[in-house]
C-alpha cells in the first residue's frame, strides 16, 4: 500500500525569497511584538509565501527560539489568560451574574488541563501554577 502526503513539500519557482531572508523577516516581526500566528498570516498575504515551513525546513516557532532565546508562553494560553482577566474584571462589577461565574469555572479548568498538556510535552516547567494573579501580570490590562 502506498502512502501518499498531503502536504507538498516544495517550493514555488516565481518564489524570490531565500530561507534566510524569511527568518530575519520572521524575527523582525516578532521583535515589533507580533505573535507567531500573526506573523505566518502577514507573510502568506503580504509577502506571498505559501509555506514557511517547506522553505526553512522549520517552523516560525523553532526560528524564533533559535535566534531570540526567548521563551514566552504559548499563543492559546494566552488567550485564555485575557478572557478570564476580563471575565473576572466583569464579575467584580456585577457580583449575582451566576452565568458568569459558571464561564469562570469552566474557563479555569480549560486552562489548567492546557498547562498540564504544556507541562506533559515539556513546553512549560513542572513547577508552573496556574493564578488569576500571575494571568493579570501576563495579560496587563
Amino acid at each position: 500500500m502506498k502512502v501518499i502526503s498531503v502536504r507538498n513539500k516544495f517550493v514555488p519557482h516565481w518564489l524570490s525569497y531565500t530561507p534566510e531572508e524569511v527568518e530575519k523577516l520572521i524575527i523582525n516581526k516578532y521583535e515589533k511584538g507580533m505573535t507567531k500566528s500573526q506573523i505566518g498570516l502577514i507573510l502568506r498575504d503580504q509577502y506571498g509565501i505559501p509555506s514557511i515551513k517547506d522553505l526553512t525546513k522549520k517552523n516560525i516557532k523553532k526560528i524564533i527560539k533559535e535566534r531570540t532565546q526567548k521563551e514566552d508562553l504559548p499563543e492559546d494560553l494566552v488567550a485564555m489568560f485575557r478572557k478570564v482577566v476580563k471575565l473576572h474584571m466583569h464579575l467584580e462589577k456585577a457580583k449575582k451574574d451566576k452565568h458568569s461565574k459558571r464561564s469562570m469555572v469552566v474557563l479555569e479548568n480549560r486552562i489548567n488541563r492546557l498547562i498540564n498538556y504544556y507541562k506533559k510535552i515539556g513546553y512549560l516547567p513542572d513547577n508552573y501554577k496556574y493564578s488569576l494573579d500571575a494571568a493579570r501580570l501576563v495579560v496587563k490590562l
